[in-house]
C-alpha cells in the first residue's frame, strides 16, 4: 500500500519502510506492525474477558435487575446466537472490504453495545445489547487473527501469532478472577463495570488502527451470503427460544407452544442447508462434510463443547446462588481450563503430528467426561467442598481439554485439502459456538425440571434455580440447596454422557495416523493456535 508522496519533505525512513512492506508482501510497514499486534490483543481481550466474566456475573445481574432464569439464559445466548450465525460472513467481510475497515467497525460496534449493556435498566435492553455485541464480535473475533496474518510476513507471522495467543490466554485466565474479585468487593451493581471497561479498551484499539496502521486493500469481492446468515440466525434463534421457553414459567416445564418454535427451528435449519447446497459461494461449504473425518471431528466438537458450555454456564449459578460462595472464589473455576490449554496445546499439537489426533482427542474427551461425572457425584459437598471437591474436578477437566483442543483443530484441518483449511477452520469454530448456544438453552430444561421435582410442593414458591435466596428459614434453605445440587448433578451427568459420545465418535472417525505433510504443517499449526485461542471467546 503506497502512502501519499510528499515532495522533498517525505522522509527516506518512511519510503524505506513502505518499500519493505511491499517486499514482504504485506500492507503494513515494519515499524507499524507492533500497533496491529497491540490492537489485535486488545480486541481479543474484549471478547475473551467479556465471555468468561459474564458467566460469573450472571447471579449479580439477576439480583440487580430482577432477571428471570430465562432472562439469564438469553443474556448469554443473545450474544452467542448472533456471533455463531454471523462469524463466517464476518470473516469473509474482511476480504471484501479490507481487514482494517471491518475489524475497526467490529470493535466500534462491540464497544457501543457494551455501553448499552452497562446502562441497561432491565433485562430486555441488556439482552438486545448483548445481541448487538455478538454482531460486533462476529467481525472482531476473526479479524484479530486475520489482520496479524496480513500485516506480518510469513517468516515473522508465527512469532506474532504466538505473542497474540499468549496474551489472549493470559487475559482469559485473569479475566474471571479479577472480575470475581471486583464483584465481591463492590457488590452486585458493579457488574455494569464489566461491560463499561470495553469502551476504553476498544477506544485504544480503534485509535491505533486508524492513526497508526495504513488501510489494506480488499482481496476478494465475492458476494456475501447474507441470506444464509439470516436463515442460520432464525433457525438457531428459534431452537434456542423454544428450549428456553420450556423453562420460563416459574421454573416449571411448559410444553406446547415452545415446541412450535423448536419445530420451526428444525424446518429453518433444513431450509438453510438446502440454500447452502445450492449456492456457488456459500457461507458454509457443506461439501466438506463428505469427508468422514471432517464430519466426525465436527460432531465430536459439537458434543464436547456442548458439555463444556453447559458446565461452565450453570456451575457459577450453583456456587454463588446455591452455595453462597463469593464471585471471587467462583472465578477460579476458569483458571484450570485456560491454564491447561495454554500449557498443553503446543506439546499435544506436536504429539498429534507424530501419532495422529485420534488418541489424544479420545483420551482427552474421556478425561473430561470423568471430571463431569465427578462433578455430578460431589455436588452435595456444599460451601466447604469447593476447594476439596469441585476445584479438583475442574483441574481434571482442564487437563482433559488441554489434551483435546489442539489435536481436534489438527483433525479438522488435516481432513480437507490445503486450499479448504480456512473454510474448515471457520466451520469448526462456528460449530463449537452453536454447541454452546444450544447447550445453555437445552440444559436449562434439565436443570429446572430436576430442581422443580426435588422441591415438590414448594416448587414455585421458593427462589428458582440459580436465583439468590434472601433470608429463608433454615429448613427451606436446606431444601433449596439440595434441589440446586440435584439440578446441577443432572446437568453434569448428561454432559458426562455427551463427552463419552464425543470420544466414541472421535475414535471411529478421526485418523489414527499423521495426516499433515511437512509442507502444510506450519500452516496447520498456525491455524490450530488461532482456534485454541478463539474458542475461549
Amino acid at each position: 500500500m503506497h502512502y501519499p508522496i510528499r515532495p522533498a519533505r517525505q522522509s527516506w525512513a518512511r519510503f524505506d519502510a513502505t518499500a519493505q512492506a511491499e517486499a514482504d508482501d504485506t500492507f503494513c510497514p515494519q515499524p507499524r506492525r507492533r500497533f496491529v499486534l497491540v490492537a489485535a490483543i486488545l480486541a481479543s481481550a474484549l471478547g475473551f474477558i467479556d465471555g468468561s466474566v459474564v458467566s460469573i456475573a450472571i447471579p449479580a445481574i439477576r439480583s440487580n435487575l430482577g432477571a428471570s432464569f430465562a432472562d439469564a439464559q438469553w443474556i448469554s445466548n443473545a450474544y452467542a446466537l448472533t456471533l455463531s450465525a454471523l462469524i463466517l460472513p464476518g470473516g469473509a467481510a474482511g476480504d471484501n472490504f479490507g481487514l482494517r475497515r471491518t475489524f475497526t467497525a467490529g470493535i466500534a460496534l462491540f464497544a457501543v453495545a457494551s455501553i448499552l449493556c452497562a446502562i441497561s435498566p432491565g433485562p430486555t435492553l441488556l439482552i438486545c445489547a448483548r445481541a448487538v455485541q455478538g454482531v460486533g464480535a462476529a467481525f472482531m473475533v476473526p479479524g484479530s487473527l486475520a489482520i496479524i496474518a496480513k500485516a506480518y510476513p510469513k517468516k515473522q507471522r508465527g512469532r506474532a501469532i504466538g505473542i497474540w495467543a499468549a496474551s489472549s490466554a493470559l487475559a482469559t485466565v485473569l479475566g474471571p478472577v479479577l472480575g470475581g474479585f471486583v464483584l465481591s468487593a463492590f457488590g452486585d451493581s458493579i457488574w455494569r463495570a464489566i461491560f463499561a471497561i470495553n469502551l476504553p479498551l476498544g477506544g485504544v484499539a480503534i485509535y491505533l488502527l486508524l492513526a497508526k496502521v495504513p488501510p489494506d486493500a480488499a482481496t476478494d469481492r465475492r458476494k456475501l451470503d447474507l441470506t444464509g446468515a439470516a436463515l442460520a440466525t432464525m433457525a438457531f434463534g428459534a431452537l434456542a427460544y423454544g428450549l428456553t421457553a420450556m423453562t420460563a414459567k416459574n421454573g416449571q416445564l411448559s410444553i406446547g407452544w415452545p415446541a412450535a418454535f423448536i419445530l420451526a427451528g428444525v424446518v429453518l435449519l433444513a431450509v438453510f442447508i438446502f440454500w447452502e447446497w445450492r449456492q456457488e459461494q456459500p457461507m458454509a461449504d457443506l461439501s466438506l462434510f463428505r469427508s468422514l473425518s471432517f464430519a466426525g471431528a465436527n460432531a465430536s466438537t459439537f458434543f464436547l463443547y456442548f458439555a463444556l458450555s453447559a458446565i461452565l454456564f450453570y456451575l457459577p449459578m450453583l456456587l454463588i446462588a446455591g452455595w453462597g460462595l463469593s464471585a471471587a472464589e467462583a472465578g477460579f473455576i476458569f483458571v484450570p481450563l485456560s491454564g491447561a490449554i495454554a500449557l498443553l496445546s503446543g506439546p499435544m499439537g506436536t504429539l498429534a503430528d507424530r501419532i495422529g489426533p485420534r488418541l489424544p482427542i479420545t483420551a482427552g474427551s474421556l478425561l473430561v467426561g470423568a471430571a463431569f461425572a465427578g462433578l455430578g457425584a460431589v455436588t452435595g459437598a456444599g460451601y466447604h467442598g469447593f476447594w476439596s471437591a469441585i476445584f479438583p474436578m475442574m483441574v481434571v477437566m482442564g487437563f482433559g481439554m488441554g489434551l483435546v483442543v489442539s489435536p481436534l483443530s489438527t483433525a479438522v484441518m488435516t481432513s480437507v485439502e490445503d486450499k479448504d483449511t480456512g473454510a474448515a477452520s471457520g466451520i469448526n469454530n462456528a460449530v463449537s459456538r452453536i454447541a454452546g448456544l444450544i447447550a445453555v438453552a437445552a440444559m436449562g430444561v434439565v436443570a429446572t425440571a430436576r430442581y422443580a421435582s426435588k422441591l415438590g410442593e414448594h416448587s414455585g414458591t421458593l427462589p428458582g434455580f440459580g436465583e439468590v435466596a434472601r433470608a429463608l428459614p433454615a429448613e427451606l434453605d436446606a431444601q433449596r440447596i439440595a434441589a440446586s445440587d440435584a439440578a446441577y448433578s443432572a446437568v453434569a451427568w448428561v454432559t458426562c454422557v455427551l463427552c463419552l459420545l464425543s470420544a466414541a465418535i472421535a475414535w471411529m472417525t478421526v485418523p489414527g495416523t499423521p495426516a499433515a505433510t511437512a509442507d502444510s504443517r506450519q500452516s496447520t499449526e498456525t491455524r490450530s493456535a488461532a482456534q485454541r485461542v478463539s474458542r475461549s471467546a
